[in-house]
């Protein structure tokens, strides 16, 4: 199984984002700069995190540390249900922030510095954890904070923890690998407006755009253009949510020349079309 690289995208109206996500039985291992807090609600399958392979099953709950490798895989569903889960992603300098400085929070940011290895909670009855996730995949605004510290409070109370994986050796392939693909995303976020060039993005790791296209697609699992496409409904989705930009405006402001392929793109990437996802911030 390859190792992949990944960039989360967060709106910028939100210091987080919790979504429900289906597990796949042809997961790929990857990693990210972000925390991830992830929630089987079904499935059976094999966990990776760092060095550590086991199992999983339903109500699994991990809190991950930035730039951890680390898997889902499902082998089987429970009682015929879609293998799924609920993943928290928040930022990695969020116990940097004045917010958790508050002497309230001191064991919640000490929890945060103890997901550098993976941490898997080991709960009888995981019924509150669970509504409050499923509540917050569904809420807004305060709602959706207060969720979250709902969630760090009952997490700082559980006391049956595992550490998951041994310490990951900073100047690991790993690590390398982040770096390079790390400093395509950086050229993709400030270049996405004015026009994304293969050869501009190739010259940022010194690569031939064959080279390159191959890099990219083996260490991230999606072609150059497909990410930028997903950049771009990101980017989409912000004005729609933030702005009353006329739609055709957004098409364009966020790297599209084609309404119809906008569309497209944006429905299959966020499941609705632009206008009716548009209506969840009105």
């Amino acid at each position: 199984m390859e190792f992949v690289c990944e960039k989360i995208f967060m709106p910028s109206n939100h210091s987080f984002i919790s979504r429900k996500l289906p597990l796949s039985s042809n997961a790929r291992i990857h990693s990210h700069k972000n925390f991830e807090l992830n929630y089987i609600s079904s499935g059976i399958g094999r966990r990776i995190v760092g060095d550590n392979i086991s199992g999983f099953e339903k109500g699994d709950l991990v809190l991950l540390g930035p730039n951890i490798p680390h898997c889902w895989e499902v082998l089987d569903a429970e009682n015929n249900e879609q293998p799924a889960c609920i993943v928290t992603h928040f930022s990695e300098n969020i116990v940097d922030s004045d917010f958790f400085k508050m002497p309230e929070l001191e064991k919640v940011v000490a929890l945060l510095k103890l997901s550098n290895r993976g941490i898997r909670f080991k709960v009888e009855d995981d019924t509150e954890i669970r509504n409050i996730l499923l509540d917050m995949s569904e809420s807004k605004g305060l709602e959706y904070y207060i969720g979250l510290l709902k969630i760090f409070n009952n997490l700082i109370k559980i006391a049956d923890r595992e550490r998951l994986s041994n310490p990951i050796n900073g100047s690991s392939l790993f690590s390398k690998n982040i770096e390079k693909i790390n400093k395509v995303y950086e050229y993709v976020f400030q270049n996405i407006q004015e026009g994304i060039k293969l050869e501009e993005a190739s010259a940022v790791l010194n690569m031939a755009p064959s080279s390159f296209c191959r890099f990219f697609k083996k260490k991230t699992g999606s072609t150059f253009m497909e990410y930028v496409m997903n950049v771009r409904v990101g980017i989409a989705a912000k004005l729609l949510a933030e702005t009353d930009k006329q739609i055709t405006q957004i098409c364009f402001d966020s790297g599209y020349n084609n309404l119809a392929n906008f569309n497209h793109y944006f429905k299959a990437n966020m499941g609705k079309t632009p206008s009716d996802y548009r209506k969840n911030f009105r």
